[in-house]
C-alpha cells in the first residue's frame, strides 16, 4: 500500500525517506532517521519496532543488511513486513515479504534502497531509481527524494490511489537554528494529490528553514535600506526587523543583505 525510498547523500552527509501511500498518515508510520547512524522505511503490515531496533543495530556497528537480517529473525510475520534500510556508509537493503500484496518488490544501488507494494506494477519503483540516479548529487537530499517520489507517483504509484506523503532527513547539526539534525519533517497526512502538495511544502520549507545562498543575497546600501523600513513599516510594523520576524524569515536576512525572495515578497504586498 505503499512506495518510499531510502538514501544517503552522495557526500555522506545526511540520511532520509521518502514515502507516498493510499494509507492515513503515512509519514507517522514508515520513516525514521538518525544522523551518523542511517535510515528505515517499514511498510506493507508496518512493524513500527523496526524503526528504533534497526537503528540501534546499525547504531552498535551492524551494517544494513545485517541489521535487516537481525530485524527479520525475530518477526514471526515477516512475510507480511516491507522494509528498507541505509547505514551510515551507504550500505543498503530491501526486503518484500512474500504474503506482501501485489505488485510488491523492490531495488537496491549505491546509497539507496527503493520499495512499494499493492503497486500498479514494477515501473514505479523503476522509475523512482531512475530518478534518483539521474539527479544532481549536489542537490539537497530532501529535493532528491522527493523527485525520485513523484517520479514514482508519475508512474503510477499505489494501484489502489493517493492519499499520503511524508519526507524526512536528518543531517548532524542540522535541525532549526542547529537545536537538532532534523534537517526536514514534512508530512501530507490527506490529500487528494498528496506529492504535489508535499513538493509545495518542500518549497516553503527552503524559503523558511533554509539559508541564503550567497546568489540569493542582495546587499543593503542605504537607499535600500530606507525602502526596507518604508514598506515594512507601512504595512503595520514597527520596523523591518520585526516584519522579518513576525513572517519568520530570519534566516534570510542579514545585517547587511536580504534575500532576492524576500526582498520580492515585500515589494509584492506593500
Amino acid at each position: 500500500m505503499t512506495f518510499s525510498i531510502v538514501a544517503r547523500s552522495a557526500d555522506g552527509s545526511a540520511w532520509g525517506v521518502a514515502v507516498a501511500s493510499k494509507f492515513l498518515g503515512v509519514g507517522s508510520a514508515v520513516p525514521a532517521a538518525v544522523a551518523g547512524v542511517g535510515a528505515v522505511a517499514t511498510q506493507a503490515s508496518a512493524n513500527v519496532a523496526f524503526k528504533p531496533v534497526g537503528l540501534s543495530l546499525m547504531d552498535e556497528g551492524a551494517t544494513a543488511a545485517v541489521a535487516l537480517e537481525r530485524m527479520l529473525a525475530d518477526d514471526e510475520d515477516r512475510d507480511h513486513r516491507q522494509v528498507g534500510i541505509i547505514d551510515v556508509d551507504g550500505h543498503a537493503a530491501s526486503y518484500t515479504g512474500t504474503a506482501c500484496l501485489d505488485w510488491a518488490g523492490g531495488i537496491v544501488d549505491t546509497d539507496v534502497a527503493v520499495q512499494g507494494n499493492i503497486l500498479v506494477g514494477p515501473e514505479v519503483v523503476e522509475a523512482m531509481l531512475e530518478a534518483w540516479r539521474s539527479s544532481d548529487e549536489t542537490l539537497p537530499l530532501g529535493r532528491r527524494l522527493l523527485d525520485a517520489l513523484q517520479a514514482g507517483d508519475a508512474a503510477g504509484g499505489d494501484r489502489r490511489g493517493r492519499q499520503s506523503a511524508a519526507l524526512f532527513v536528518v543531517s548532524e547539526g542540522a535541525g532549526y537554528d542547529g537545536g537538532d539534525d532534523v534537517a526536514v519533517d514534512l508530512r501530507v497526512d490527506d490529500h487528494t494529490d498528496p506529492c504535489a502538495e508535499l513538493a509545495r511544502l518542500v518549497d516553503l520549507h527552503e524559503l523558511y528553514l533554509t539559508a541564503s545562498t550567497d546568489e540569493e543575497k542582495v546587499a543593503v546600501d542605504d537607499a535600500l535600506r530606507e525602502e526596507l523600513e518604508s514598506r515594512a513599516t507601512a504595512l503595520g510594523a514597527r520596523d523591518f526587523d520585526a516584519w522579518v520576524g513576525t513572517e519568520n524569515y530570519e534566516m534570510r536576512v542579514g545585517p547587511d543583505w536580504v534575500d532576492r525572495r524576500v526582498l520580492a515578497i515585500l515589494r509584492e504586498r506593500s
